[in-house]
C-alpha cells in the first residue's frame, strides 16, 4: 500500500494521529524535564489542502475539515495547532507531524525530523526554517536506532511510513525490537493504515511476540462493515504511553469517532494493550 502524506493530508488518519500525539506529548509535559521528539518519516512538514495531490482524493472534507467544525472541548486542542498555520475559518493548509510538534516544543524539548527523499527532504527543510529543529536526510530506521536513546532522559519517536514496501512491517517489527532493547522506557508511536483485518492481526501478532510489556494498540475502523480492497481506517501502536494519557484516552477516543464517522456508518474507534 502506497500512502503518501501529500495525497492524504488533513484525513480522518491525520486528525486520529495527530489528535492522539498532541495527548500524548502533553500528558509528557507535566514533567518539567525535556523531551526529545524524533520523527522518522517527516514528509514534507506541510501540505497545500488546495494543491493537485491533496485535491485528487479530497479526503481532507471527511478528516479536519469535520474536526475543525466540531465544537467538543476534547479537540480543541488539536483545532489550534491547525488553526495556526491558516488565516480564517476554512483550512487551506495542514501541518505535518514535524510542524505540530515544533509547536508543542518548550524551551527545553528538542525536535529531530527525517526525511529520506530528496525532494521531501528539502521542502521540509524551508518548511522547518523558522524552528529549532534538526533535519536529517537517512533512512529511517538507521536514523531511529541511531538516536535512542536520545540525550535527554525522556523522548518518543514516531514511525509514520508511506508502506510502499512490501517488508516495511518487518522492518518496523525489527527495529522495534532491537530500539527496545537500547532504550526500555522509551515512548513509540508507530501509524498504520488498516485495509485487511487479516494483514492487521498478523502483524499484531508479530508485535505482541516481542514481549514488549506495555505496548498499547488503537484502532480506528471508519465504516461498520468492512469495504474489501480499500482503506477501511488507521492506527496507532504505542510503546509505554504515559499514565495521564492512557487515564484521558476513553472519552477523547470518543470525541474522535463522533467526529469522523462517515454518514451512516457510527464507526469503531478501540485501544488494547497487547498481551503474549
Amino acid at each position: 500500500m502506497n500512502y503518501r502524506h501529500s495525497f492524504h493530508a488533513g484525513n480522518s488518519a491525520d486528525v486520529v494521529k495527530h489528535g492522539l500525539l498532541i495527548a500524548l506529548v502533553r500528558a509528557l509535559q507535566q514533567k518539567p524535564g525535556a523531551l526529545t521528539l524524533i520523527d522518522t518519516h517527516a514528509g514534507c512538514g506541510l501540505y497545500d489542502l488546495g494543491g493537485d495531490d491533496a485535491q485528487r482524493t479530497g479526503e481532507s472534507a471527511q478528516g479536519v475539515v469535520r474536526a475543525l467544525a466540531d465544537p467538543n472541548s476534547l479537540l480543541a486542542d488539536y483545532r489550534a495547532v491547525v488553526q495556526a498555520v491558516n488565516v480564517g475559518a476554512e483550512p487551506h493548509l495542514y501541518p505535518g507531524s514535524p510542524r505540530i510538534l515544533a509547536q508543542l516544543l518548550r524551551p527545553q524539548d528538542f525536535l529531530i525530523l527525517n526525511e529520506k527523499h530528496p525532494a521531501d527532504a528539502y521542502t521540509l527543510r524551508g518548511v522547518m526554517r523558522d524552528t529549532s529543529a534538526a533535519v536529517h536526510e537517512r533512512d529511517a530506521y538507521e536514523l531511529w536506532l541511531a538516536m535512542v536513546p536520545p540525550r535527554t532522559a525522556r523522548g518518543v519517536v514516531v514511525v509514520d511510513p508511506p508502506y510502499e514496501q512490501l517488508d516495511e512491517r518487518d522492518r518496523i517489527t525489527a527495529t522495534l525490537a532491537a530500539a527496545h532493547r537500547k532504550w526500555a522506557h522509551g515512548v513509540t508511536v508507530i501509524w498504520y493504515p488498516l485495509k485487511e483485518r487479516a494483514t492487521q492481526w498478523r502483524w499484531k501478532d508479530q508485535l505482541r511476540k516481542l514481549g514488549i510489556p506495555k505496548l498499547m494498540g488503537v484502532e480506528h475502523w471508519l465504516y461498520d462493515v468492512d469495504q474489501p480492497g480499500s482503506y477501511n481506517g488507521a492506527g496507532l501502536y504505542i510503546v509505554n504511553p504515559p499514565y495521564a494519557f492512557v487515564q484521558a484516552l476513553p472519552p477523547l477516543l470518543e470525541a474522535l469517532r463522533a467526529a469522523l464517522a462517515p454518514e451512516g456508518h457510527r464507526g469503531e474507534i478501540t485501544a488494547d494493550w497487547l498481551r503474549e
